[in-house]
């Protein structure tokens, strides 16, 4: 699934071959894809005639910037894709196909020249379960810090004092943005913490071995190729033992989601 080392990815892609490129046509099949009131002959007068200048991202959401400032904000949700002339940001998702079926087109920008009819590419979002979406104008503001670059002293006010417990924080996009399930699971696993604890627990040398994990873990797995090449990846499932003690990994419900841990030395 799309958690930031994806979205990441993305952003790197559409940096490299969306930037400059004349908009001109927009395309949503899918209106339901279309969110906080956006719609298609907005983005139509906001994006036809531009160019994309610049391409952020804050935890999960990419946000692309046309010449003149407007935001266009795409959200990948469980399964979706970005796609330039092509070529996908990842070549797998965990929990979906890498299959590109045009059936699951939610959303493209036409890339053009100012002769009329003449198409260079497009970007797209292949989304097979419709969970992402596109608007115009992000509000970022109920984001908490990106996750890639969040200090220690950032962390420790994301956590605050929530008696939540700390995986469920580590969730939470409006206390740190960019982090989903699988990287949860894995920076925890790595650095001794157990994901049911309560959040505001934590002591000082912990919070610091935390703070330190979270964009340790996020390069090493971008680097790999995504949230789901983490060490603990492949023994999430009935009978995986942890990678590091060989001891039977704790499946529980932490925070609503399925959590994996190792009783032995995440305390």
């Amino acid at each position: 699934m799309p958690e930031l080392p994806e979205v990441e990815s993305y952003r790197r892609l559409a940096e490299g071959r969306a930037l400059g490129r004349l908009i001109v046509a927009v395309e949503t099949p899918d209106p339901w894809y279309l969110k906080r009131g956006t719609d298609a002959g907005q983005l139509a007068a906001s994006l036809v005639g531009r160019t994309f200048a610049a391409a952020r991202r804050r935890g999960k959401l990419l946000v692309l910037d046309t010449d003149d400032g407007v935001g266009l904000g795409l959200r990948f949700g469980m399964t979706g894709r970005l796609v330039v002339d092509g070529t996908a940001g990842v070549d797998q998702l965990r929990y979906t196909t890498g299959r590109q079926d045009p059936a699951w087109d939610r959303f493209v920008v036409r890339f053009g020249t100012r002769r009329r009819g003449r198409s260079t590419g497009a970007l797209t979002i292949q989304d097979p379960r419709r969970l992402g979406g596109v608007e115009l104008s992000p509000d970022l503001s109920g984001l908490g810090p990106d996750a890639l670059s969040v200090s220690p002293a950032a962390l420790r006010s994301a956590l605050g004092s929530s008696d939540a417990p700390l995986k469920a924080c580590l969730l939470d996009q409006s206390r740190l943005a960019g982090v989903g399930n699988l990287l949860a699971d894995e920076i925890l696993w790595r650095s001794g913490l157990d994901p049911a604890r309560p959040a505001s627990g934590l002591k000082p040398a912990e919070l610091r071995r935390l703070a330190a994990a979270i964009p340790a873990t996020l390069e090493d797995l971008m680097g790999r190729g995504g949230s789901h090449t983490g060490d603990l990846m492949a023994s999430r499932e009935p009978g995986g033992r942890c990678p590091r003690d060989g001891v039977p990994l704790v499946r529980r419900t932490v925070g609503g989601r399925t959590t994996w841990s190792c009783p032995r030395h995440q305390r």
